[in-house]
């Protein structure tokens, strides 16, 4: 009997509109700051000496309609927990509101690819930077204010809208990255997968159904082939360890096993595409709408997690002439649900981990990208 894989355009309009509204909920205009457990965040993190993040404040301070800086590395995230994480962790001494703005052609291109609401449009940015050094080498941490799934207008030919994309290509052209790490919050989709464990794949998949269903790049799926460097991974779940605590204790889940993860273990390992069972290339997958995997729906057969951007990158960086080596960097900030239960509450359990444990799994995230970035050769 073969296996049953979900199919990315199942839900009936009504739902997936009710899903794109809660994927709206994960984004934010602004980074304000975690919403944390006694006001804790991740400090004292112990680098092994010499390689901690460096932060390099441009003089003079860029405008925001200035270009990036040219840069080795680009580490990028999303949304507003994810930045108060990699602020603390990959920009110490500053938090992301601090961050520079970054609005390079904003009003001239892309607020007329904006529909009304997107982030973009209330931060009036593209998003934030600051420069650092990671062994010697210049990083940017950067944020963007702009999500495939927030973004879409239609457009005269039918088509929607991908800013993203255009902005993709525009900061890759400016800062001439020699690699690009994406970081950030995702759904698990395997059950012996935990909350706060990172995967890390150089392969990212669109599986859209709502605004870019039919869409010419759907359910294709983009590769970066480079060997990801491993050598500081232990280092970073070592690091891990010291946060772990913070995954746990935070409101009451919908249901008592939410989870189709049995074991309750927190966390964390890093699970690289292909090790311990994973296939070389096994992607990420990028969806439209608020998509989760479960103990039944087989999502495991098409990738390694669920999110909103990646594979955009992939898109992007496959429309460039020489585009920099890139990786998804993902951390689950949702572990796969128990399929067994009601759908209504499978959709409350897919939620309830971000709502209460984003900042803490992307301090995970935002760990592994510092492991590549050091490893890096060349």
């Amino acid at each position: 009997m073969k296996t049953k894989l979900i199919e990315a355009n199942h839900h009936s309009a009504e739902e997936l509109t009710s899903r794109g509204a809660l994927a709206a909920k994960r984004f934010a205009a602004k980074p304000t700051g975690p919403t944390l457990r006694s006001g804790a965040h991740a400090t004292g993190i112990p680098f092994p000496k010499g390689l901690a993040p460096v932060p390099e404040p441009l003089k003079p301070a860029p405008s925001r309609s200035s270009p990036l800086p040219r840069a080795d590395i680009i580490i990028m995230m999303d949304t507003t927990a994810e930045s108060a994480a990699a602020a603390d962790v990959l920009t110490p001494g500053f938090t992301a509101t601090q961050w520079y703005d970054y609005a390079h052609n904003y009003e001239s291109h892309f607020v007329p690819l904006l529909r009304k609401g997107a982030p973009a449009l209330e931060s009036k940015r593209l998003g934030g930077y600051l420069p650092v050094t990671i062994k010697g080498r210049k990083a940017l941490i950067f944020k963007s204010d702009l999500h495939m799934s927030q973004d879409a207008k239609k457009l005269p030919d039918g088509t929607n809208s991908l800013p993203l994309k255009d902005m993709l290509k525009q900061i890759i052209q400016e800062a001439e990255p020699k690699w690009f790490l994406t970081t950030g919050t995702s759904g698990g989709v395997y059950c012996g997968m935990h909350l706060g464990d990172v995967v890390v794949t150089r392969a990212a998949r669109f599986i859209c159904a709502k605004d870019f269903g039919k869409a010419v790049f759907n359910n294709k799926t983009f590769r970066s082939n480079w060997a990801v460097p491993k050598t500081m991974a232990a280092a970073a779940q070592k690091i891990m360890q010291k946060y772990a605590s913070n995954l746990t204790g935070r409101g009451t889940p919908p249901a008592k096993n939410c989870s189709c993860c049995s074991d309750g273990k927190h966390p964390t390992d890093i699970h690289f595409d292909g090790q311990n069972g994973i296939p070389e290339f096994h992607p990420v997958l990028t969806v439209d709408y608020f998509e989760f995997g479960t103990s039944t729906n087989n999502l495991d057969k098409l990738g390694v997690a669920i999110e909103e951007d990646d594979a955009v990158l992939g898109l992007a960086c496959s429309e460039l002439k020489n585009p920099p080596k890139w990786v998804s960097v993902r951390n689950l900030s949702d572990t796969a649900v128990n399929g067994k239960l009601a759908e209504s509450l499978q959709k409350q359990c897919a939620g309830f981990g971000y709502s209460h444990y984003g900042y803490w799994t992307s301090v995970n995230s935002a760990l592994t990208a510092w492991s590549i970035a050091v490893g890096l050769k060349g």
